[in-house]
């Protein structure tokens, strides 16, 4: 995939500035182009080529690649289709958005359909929504984090924008608003049942996992208290808050309590224990714009269900324990205890314990219209490894969007992005709307 050369995109600037010109003089103004329509169709289509430059002394290269040919580099294709719907009948809604995507790269193939959401709600009242299908919540104020995102699937701190899978639930919205210092009441009871094939993933069957969120609008601070009860997993409750302490400085932060959080360990030999105990995990953050129109957004994670650099240190000297004893012995057994280890806890995207997190943003970089620039950096605190990914991002086509991001990783080793899959990630990428 080629990027538009310079000389192309100014010309495309000077013919949409003619076209908004001319469109300004010919404005009327349609009130029904304001109203609800009784159907909507939507979404995009987008291709997008990645080169890895992989990391073959890290741990996780050793266990991805493991009984397959090994190799310094991949590229990978990827097209993907999301579409989203929603159809109106009196006081009901149902709304779906669906996901498919094709991966192409010198191992193979893989496609992907999943349904992200499918959801009916009734409004019998401006302030009660009662709700039934798959949906996917949003707890929290953090941006790459929420520890109190009980009910829905983690984000991708890499990419926290992207569309995710929800969980079939049912769910209720009651909002109550007033005047006074306390503005705006608004509860949230859910039901996340887990049987054999319904949200199987969010842990063992055989529970219905009652879950609620209180929100408050006090003094122009959003607050939320959220609380999730024994279940499929373990009962938690936290809390956030937001406030715009300016009109272009805005501060958040979130606390959660896990209770009887059960995490597995090991040593360097394969030896495999537990350790139970309350886990809290919070999160503090900002966001700040300037006058030159740079956003800044920082946040502090504590990751409470996280490991330490001496656990996580543990298990990377146990792959290279495994890998020793089979590429000598034959023996794969080891391997196989680290491949287990890897498919859960240790496997994570972001598996240590603390966390800080840094993006840049300009509108209009250099002076171009459409044309924002940024650098997003992550830094596990503990051991110091890091990755930092500049980005170019261009919108100036109509329902085109245009994206090139860089991603480096750096750290020693038996450290967390020391370790990873991939040392350098080059991602191109278009996405059309419609």
């Amino acid at each position: 995939m080629r990027f538009p050369p310079w000389p192309w995109l100014a010309g495309l600037l000077a013919s949409l500035a003619v076209s908004a010109v001319q469109a300004a003089e010919e404005y009327s103004f349609d009130a029904s182009s304001f109203e609800k329509k009784p159907f909507e169709l939507g979404g995009f289509v987008q291709f997008k080529q990645e080169d890895f430059a992989l990391n073959r002394d890290g741990a996780f290269y050793k266990l991805g690649y493991f009984g397959q040919s090994q190799r310094a580099s991949l590229e990978r294709s990827t097209a993907t289709a999301e579409l989203t719907g929603k159809l109106r009948e009196g006081i009901g809604t149902f709304d779906f958005h669906t996901h498919a995507d094709l991966q192409r790269d010198q191992l193979g193939h893989a496609q992907n359909n999943v349904l992200y959401e499918a959801a009916y709600s009734i409004r019998p009242d401006p302030g009660v929504t009662l709700e039934a299908g798959k949906r996917t919540l949003r707890w929290g104020k953090g941006y790459a984090w929420n520890p109190i995102g009980f009910v829905e699937r983690p984000k991708d701190p890499n990419d926290p924008d992207l569309a995710r899978e929800g969980y079939a639930m049912a769910n209720a919205d009651l909002i109550y608003n007033q005047d006074g210092p306390l503005r705006t009441i608004a509860f949230t009871p859910v039901l996340l049942p887990v049987q054999h094939k319904v949200n199987s993933d969010f842990g063992s069957s055989g529970h219905l996992n009652p879950a609620a969120k209180l929100y408050l609008l006090y003094r122009d601070t959003d607050i939320d208290f959220a609380w999730q009860g024994q279940g499929s997993r373990p009962g938690r409750y936290g809390m956030d808050l937001s406030r715009n302490l300016t009109s272009n400085f805005e501060i958040h932060g979130e606390w959660a309590r896990i209770q009887k959080f059960s995490k597995p360990v090991t040593d360097t030999l394969g030896n495999v224990g537990s350790t139970v105990g309350n886990a809290t995990s919070y999160l503090a953050g900002l966001r700040y714009l300037t006058e030159t129109d740079t956003t800044y957004i920082a946040e502090y994670y504590r990751n409470g269900t996280g490991y330490s650099s001496q656990e996580a240190g543990n298990f990377y000297q146990l792959v290279d324990t495994a890998f020793a004893q089979w590429q000598q012995t034959g023996n794969g057994s080891l391997v196989q205890r680290a491949l287990n280890l890897n498919q859960g806890s240790y496997g994570r995207p972001n598996p240590g314990q603390n966390y800080a997190y840094f993006r840049a943003q300009q509108k209009d970089g250099l002076g171009i219209v459409y044309f924002q620039p940024a650098v997003t950096a992550m830094l596990n605190l503990d051991d110091h490894s890091y990755q930092v990914m500049p980005e170019l991002l261009y919108t100036g086509v109509k329902n085109l969007d245009l994206r090139m991001r860089y991603y480096t990783l750096q750290g020693k080793s038996f450290s967390d992005f020391g370790e990873k899959l991939n040392s350098r990630r080059l991602e191109l990428q278009a996405r059309y709307y419609f």
